[in-house]
């Protein structure tokens, strides 16, 4: 049999005018390391992402578009001066190693905390329910509070924001960009009818819900070729506390109405992040989505050449994998064991945990 069209982790793959040399990527992973004040990037960061610029491509860790959208301590955004000089020096490190690099814009919504927030104001989303759980504070763990229901009129408001940080990311030296719309965060509240239950043009049937996504993209598409761009949804994820009654045609909906756009990708969180059985079929949502379709959720190297091969998904995005693992990309392609990674320095701190997990070809090895 002839292979050698075959498809697998290894395989170049072409966003437009772009080419990942591989089809691993660094999935964004939230470290709370941005230095403060101001949310910065500084040169450890530069480090971390350098170290993983083998990857086909890096997202970044979440990254607030505005300070309103803040929900955790210590999270870097793109949208000020002195950030954008900061994420500049990290796109030039990364591009250095000859790596990709797209920002992940963020806006947390209810899931933050009026200790986090300008002013002390009230969290915001779709509409006035409150989380279950505890917002991450630099005080510790404290309750959500009951988010203000945004009205219709603020709403071109956050899109600008938006708007404006995708420019800034442009100006930061970025490859392009990916909108989160997942795990429970403001455009996912207002996707899901567990947490939106307006009645205005924004809330109800689908198209409806679907509407401030669609409105965010074409604003980031003023200043990025389509193919430049990405969205990540979690159709099925519970994490902070969200749910919808009927995900599977909820997101086979949002994977079609983004297709026939040009768009870079999907990238799409498979089931819960905490592990357990998916109840939904992926499968038809990549049919209903004409662009690159990237797979996320428990994946080892196995699963995910099986996946590529069977035309599951294009590519697929690691986490915790990247954590430990800096030469990924080198490890998967000789079979090289895997590093473990610490939970216990997932989330602030320094360089342990960070920036220390050896390489294969370094003496702690």
């Amino acid at each position: 049999m002839n292979t050698s069209t075959a498809v697998d982790l290894f395989s170049l793959l072409s966003l437009g005018d772009l080419t990942l040399s591989n089809r691993i990527v660094m999935a964004p992973l939230t470290r709370n390391r941005a230095g403060m004040p101001g949310n910065v990037p500084g040169p450890v960061n530069a480090v971390y992402y350098e170290q993983r610029a083998s990857a086909g491509l890096i997202i970044t860790e979440a990254t607030q578009v505005s300070p309103e959208g803040v929900g955790y301590p210590a999270t870097p955004g793109i949208h000020s001066d002195e950030q954008v000089r900061g994420w500049h020096a990290v796109t030039d490190a990364v591009h250095a190693q000859g790596g990709v690099m797209f920002v992940q814009l963020w806006y947390c919504g209810r899931i933050s905390h009026p200790d986090l927030l300008p002013g002390n104001r009230q969290p915001v989303s779709a509409s006035a329910i409150r989380p279950a759980g505890e917002a991450v504070t630099y005080e510790g763990p404290k309750p959500f509070v009951e988010p203000r229901a945004l009205r219709t009129d603020e709403l071109p408001g956050i899109v600008d924001q938006y708007r404006h940080a995708a420019k800034c990311a442009r100006q930061a030296g970025f490859d392009g960009v990916e909108i989160h719309a997942a795990n429970g965060y403001l455009i996912d509240q207002f996707l899901r009818d567990g947490s939106n239950r307006r009645d205005d043009e924004y809330g109800g049937s689908l198209e409806n819900r679907t509407r401030l996504l669609l409105e965010i993209l074409s604003a980031v598409l003023e200043t990025w070729q389509p193919a430049r761009v990405g969205i990540r949804i979690s159709p099925e994820n519970t994490f902070n506390d969200i749910r919808d009654s009927d995900p599977q045609t909820t997101f086979n909906f949002v994977a079609a109405a983004l297709g026939g756009r040009g768009l870079g990708y999907l990238h799409v969180v498979e089931g819960e992040m905490s592990g357990g059985e998916r109840g939904i079929d992926y499968r038809q949502l990549r049919d209903r989505f004409d662009g690159h379709y990237m797979a996320n959720c428990g994946y080892d190297k196995a699963r995910a050449n099986a996946a590529i091969a069977g035309g599951a998904a294009d590519m697929v995005s690691f986490g915790k994998l990247y954590i430990a693992n800096p030469d990924l990309v080198q490890r998967f392609r000789t079979d090289a064991d895997l590093n473990n990674p610490d939970p216990d320095t997932f989330y602030g701190g320094d360089e342990k945990g960070y920036t220390d997990y050896p390489a294969l070809d370094s003496p702690a090895a």
